[in-house]
Formats: structure tokens, sequence, C-alpha cells
């Protein structure tokens, strides 16, 4: 989408459609109080009323609710309702008056993010109806506001995008997105910046590693495994930032088989690698100066003559031993490969995300996302930057009597534990076992992944973590340039 801020006048705006925000107990612009419909304009949060001025033809007055409570996520969605109004009214560009308020930068990122990421659909796979035409896409926004506000503005252009495109790869069927296609699509964003390198591994090089959890997984299925690593030089002093993403393209379950409803759902388990692989194309985008290298894990978990069985003893890229007990607790074995190798590679503190545990919905819906860490400096970061985000986290506790649970009776560990307790936070603790003392975050997505229902993602996929790591990127590359 064209992202411009410009500075005319309401009345001179060409566009489509005009959007103004309307906060409770206050008035419209004067050029547009008069206009046929005002009287009936509202400023109740979520509110939406079309009115018709002289200038630009077609006005949408949303509500904000409180002036006290204004902030970017109320612009995200009240913009993110407006963009699906737009969908109806056939408009092809829109204009955004920006509200007045104390950071002026945070709201007009909310207007672009809500605006951007509410405008998403997803057809790729539908056949066009000539008797029922898709609406045309919204092509251009424009923001009516201070030029101050360009460089936030194309800082949420850039992370909304990027958050689309992952929304697109979890879309995707897993006949689609196999594992070799998340690494063509991180092939297609390294060959478009030049500070950026990629390096793909297959079946044999994998195995030749010892990655014994990614050999593991894989070998029940036909589509061959691939270890993506992204290596972003951005310049820049400093340590250098790790990112592992979980790569399930399709997860049965394995030998352990999930029931048959909602599995459709479970092409989506590769949610972290592509926010990840996204996130690092929005980074290289930004130009950010800093050190980055992405780790994903990708394969699918598929039950068949060749997979691994409960009860089966492999041993990992770091040389502890697992013993398996549950064939569906199969992302914490590739995350642990992963971790282990981003960390050999340089990075010197990293964060993983993933759709490991249904136990997190029960938790934390799809609100939070949980953050479970071994560093309260690197915790706090990603508290902050969700709140700025938008992409919310909650921090849930290690300890040591969580950690006793993931011990295995025949081996080092096991990969899920005999007894029924703290489900998220074991599976993060198991994780903890590979990281050493680097400092670490594990971010466990899966409520968020997909059905959030905010009405800028849906109830689909909803791309959760892409501004959220790039949001620490900036935080990291900021806090060196200070």
């Amino acid at each position: 989408m064209n992202v411009a801020v410009s500075q005319i006048e309401i009345p001179e705006v060409e566009t489509d459609l005009l959007a103004v925000g309307l906060c409770e107990g206050e008035e419209l612009p004067a050029e547009l109080a008069s206009a046929p419909g005002a009287e009936d304009a509202k400023g109740s949060f979520k509110a939406l009323r079309t009115i018709h001025p002289e200038a630009p033809a077609r006005t949408i007055v949303a509500g904000l609710g409180k002036r006290e409570e204004l902030d970017a996520e109320r612009l995200r969605i009240a913009a993110a309702l407006v963009a699906t109004e737009a969908a109806k009214l056939k408009a092809g560009s829109l204009a955004w008056a920006l509200p007045a308020g104390d950071d002026a930068a945070a709201l007009a990122e909310g207007i672009v993010t809500g605006t951007i990421l509410g405008a998403y659909r997803f057809d790729r796979f539908k056949s066009s109806d000539p008797d029922d035409p898709a609406p045309p896409a919204l092509e251009s926004l424009t923001l009516l506001g201070p030029e101050s506000v360009a460089g936030a503005t194309r800082t949420a252009r850039v992370c909304a995008e990027a958050q689309n495109r992952a929304r697109d790869l979890q879309s995707l069927p897993s006949n689609v997105a196999t594992p070799s296609y998340l690494a063509e699509r991180a092939g297609e964003i390294a060959a478009a910046h030049e500070a950026l390198g990629v390096e793909v591994l297959g079946r044999e090089e994998i195995a030749a590693k010892k990655m014994g959890g990614l050999v593991a997984v894989s070998q029940g299925s036909a589509e061959d495994p691939r270890l993506i690593v992204l290596r972003y030089d951005g310049g820049g002093s400093g340590e250098t930032l790790g990112f592992v993403g979980k790569g399930v393209t399709f997860d049965t379950g394995g030998i352990s088989l999930k029931t048959a409803a909602g599995m459709q759902e479970m092409k989506m388990d590769m949610s972290g690698a592509a926010a990840v692989i996204e996130a690092v194309g929005a980074i290289a985008e930004l130009e950010l100066p800093l050190k980055l290298i992405a780790v994903v894990p990708a394969t699918e978990n598929m039950p068949s003559g060749t997979a691994i069985k409960p009860g089966d003893i492999i041993t990992q890229y770091s040389g502890k031993t697992v013993e398996i007990n549950n064939t569906d607790a199969e992302g914490r074995l590739i995350l642990a490969d992963a971790l282990a190798y981003a960390i050999e590679q340089g990075a010197d503190r990293v964060v993983d995300i993933a759709t490991l545990t249904g136990a997190v919905m029960i938790a934390l819906g799809s609100t939070y996302a949980a953050v479970i860490s071994n560093d309260d400096v690197l915790a706090g970061e990603l508290e902050g930057v969700g709140r700025e985000t938008g992409e919310l986290v909650w921090r849930l506790p290690l300890h040591p009597e969580y950690t006793a649970l993931m011990k295995g009776t025949f081996a080092d560990l096991t990969n899920a534990a005999p007894k029924r307790k703290a489900g998220t936070i074991t599976a993060a603790g198991f994780l903890e076992e590979f990281v050493g003392d680097t400092p670490w975050a594990h971010l466990d997505i899966a409520g968020t992944a997909w059905d959030v229902g905010r009405p800028y993602t849906g109830n689909d996929a909803s791309g959760f973590g892409v501004r959220l790591l790039t949001g620490l990127a900036r935080e990291l590359a900021n806090n060196r340039a200070a």
C-alpha cells in the first residue's frame, strides 16, 4: 500500500474516502460539522457514521471513545474498522485526519498499522466471479498530519506489510507452504537486501550435524526438512541478536495422532517461522544498525512406518538425550536444536517464538502471548515493546520444580512431562536446558497466532510476532545509537 503524509487541508483532499476520528463530547471540524449526516455522528468507541460534505464527497466519522483513553491501540482498531468499511464502499484511496494527541508518532503508527492490517484479505485460491467481483484493494493511504510523523509512518508501513506477508505464509495450505517453500521465501528476502544472507541445510546436512530433534520429527514425512539460517549485518557495535522460529508446516501429532476436529489449522504450526522470516525482512528493509542471526527449523510431523515412536530416545544437537513420550510434543525438539545452533553461531541473546502448547490458550486466551525467560532485562524489553505494538506478552515464571518435571527416566530429559502440570512452563523449562547462560526468552504464541478476533487481525492468521520482534530489534538499535 502506498502511504504518504500530507499537510493539505481537509476540503482540498482528493480521495475516495476520508476518515476523521471523533472523541466523546467533542465536535467535528468546522468544515464537516454541517455536512448531511453529521448530526448523527457519535464519539463512542467503534461507532462509524458516513457523512457527505461537499469535499471530499464521502467521509467516515470513527468514534474514538474518551479522549483520555485515546492511544495507538484504539486507533489500530478504529482504522481497521474504517478499512473494512472502505472495502464495502469500493474505495481505492483513503485519507485519515490525524487526531490531536500527546504522541503524534504513536497515533500515526496506529492508523497506518490498523489500515494495512484491516485491509488484508487472503483470496489467492478463490475463483473470480464476474457476477460478484471482489471489491478493489485499498491502494493508498494519506495521513493528514505534520511532516514530523513521516518516519513513524514509514516504519509502521514496513512492519504491517511484513505482518501481512507472514499471514500469507500462515494461510497457505501445507501442500504449498512446505519446508522448502519457507526456505525459498527466506532466499527471496535475502536476495533483496545486501546486508542479508541465507544458508539452507537439507536432510543429509541436518543429519550430518547430528541435529537429532529435527531428524526425529522429520523422519516420518516424505517432505525433506530444512534448517534455514538468515544472517543480517546492519553494522553497529554490540551483541548479536538471535531469533528462532518453529516451522512445523503441518502437524498431525505423529504417532500420537491429533483428533480430526480442527486439524486443518495445523498448517499454521509454522507461525513462529513465518514471524521470524518476515521480521528479518522488515529489519533489513528498515536498515537497522545491528547484527542478527535467525534460525528456522522447518519440517512436517507425520505418522508413517518411518516416524519416530513413543519410547524412542534421541540425541539432540547439544548432546543431551531425550526420551520421546509424546510425538505431538515435537516443537520443543526442533527448537532445542535450533537454539543451541543459534548460540553456537554467535547469538549473544536469543528469542524463540512458537505455537508450542495448547495450555497457553487456557492460561492466557488470545489476548496475551506467554513470555518465559531466564533474563529479567530481555523479558522486560519484550513486555515494553508488546505494550507499544499491541502484541501483548505476559511473563510466566521459571522455577526448578517445573524443570524437574522434564527429567527423563531413561534419558537426560523427556519431551512430555508425566504429570499434567504447568504445560506451557514445563515446555519452556525443556528449552532452557539448551541455552545455558545465554540470555533467552521463549514466546508461546499458540493462542495469538490465529483466531484472535481483533478488528485488525480477524479470526484467521494474525501474523503475531512480526511487529514484536521488529520492535525489539529497533529498541536495541536505538539504545546503541543513544
